[in-house]
């Protein structure tokens, strides 16, 4: 009987990092929603997305927290363990500034790599960082944030763990700025460049023409960027697109409309026909999988 993938992923961490790699190489637009929890990314999985993203945002909120830098290395190192034991997809996950000195983030980059990570992305915000389209924002000079991405390069055991370099200095220095500080990072060993809050399509196209390296857009909602589709990123040369917090936002969403229809009707009975149904969670689930893999112990029936 075939059981692969049953209680963790199937795909080995190194063969998850190859696979990022050639994807941002093969000139298709690689897409990377973010997963709130490991079962969301095994929907991800299922639809047929490329990757798989892990927000800080969203390790923030989830703690009932502002993304204002005050999550734990361990406490992001664990989520994205979680989440990526449950995919066969890469993983990409958010280290904020590396959550300290260069030093620091060369720590953080061996723990992601410990985790299963494919890769993830340092920011050269100042630390403690906050939300990447809020205003306020405060950025290192452009040598601390090449000394940090030297740092992570140099303890990076696996080669194709893939080191992303953000850059939020175009909010506070300009476009131009931003694009210099990017070509620095690439410089640095940088393997893929994270636009962050770019306010229009044509800065898009200035940084693809201007930097030779991957680029990643972030496509968050309500924010500073305009909402581009997949085929308008593919359009102006991007390699990878991340929808961060849209998982969160939807279950949020829902989740409140829910919770107010039940303490008005006193019953959830309305929203039935809104909810997935279990038998649908048991598929994703795979209960059945487990049922036949050892039926001695896993007795129940599958079903409504």
């Amino acid at each position: 009987m075939n059981v692969s993938g049953l209680l963790a992923a199937h795909t080995s961490p190194a063969r998850k990092r190859a696979a990022f790699r050639a994807g941002l190489a093969s000139g298709q637009l690689q897409r990377l929603p973010g997963a709130v929890n490991p079962l969301v990314a095994t929907l991800i999985q299922e639809i047929g997305f490329d990757g798989v993203y892990v927000s800080g945002a969203v390790v923030s909120a989830e703690l009932a927290l502002p993304d204002i830098g005050l999550t734990t290395l361990t406490e992001v190192v664990e989520r994205g363990r979680q989440i990526a034991r449950a995919t066969e997809l890469p993983v990409l996950v958010d280290a904020d500034t590396g959550f300290g000195e260069p030093m620091n983030a060369a720590r953080t980059v061996a723990l992601l790599e410990d985790a299963g990570l494919a890769g993830c992305h340092l920011e050269d915000q100042v630390n403690p960082k906050r939300c990447g389209h809020l205003d306020g924002k405060a950025v290192v000079e452009t040598a601390a944030m090449v000394r940090r991405i030297r740092a992570a390069v140099a303890v990076r055991r696996d080669p194709g763990f893939v080191i992303c370099a953000r850059t939020d200095a175009r909010a506070i220095e300009g476009l131009d700025a931003a694009i210099e500080r990017a070509k620095a990072y690439a410089d640095a060993g940088a393997d893929l460049i994270f636009t962050e809050a770019l306010v229009e399509e044509a800065e898009f196209a200035r940084f693809r023409a201007a930097v030779d390296v991957p680029l990643l857009a972030n496509m968050t909602e309500f924010g500073k960027t305009p909402l581009l589709s997949a085929a308008t990123l593919t359009d102006l040369g991007y390699n990878a697109v991340i929808y961060p917090v849209t998982t969160l936002r939807l279950a949020m969403g829902a989740i409140e409309d829910g919770l107010r229809e039940i303490a008005t009707a006193g019953t959830q009975a309305a929203l039935l026909g809104r909810m997935q149904h279990r038998s649908r969670l048991y598929e994703l689930l795979g209960y059945q999988r487990y049922n036949e893999f050892d039926s001695g112990i896993f007795d129940f029936t599958v079903g409504e």
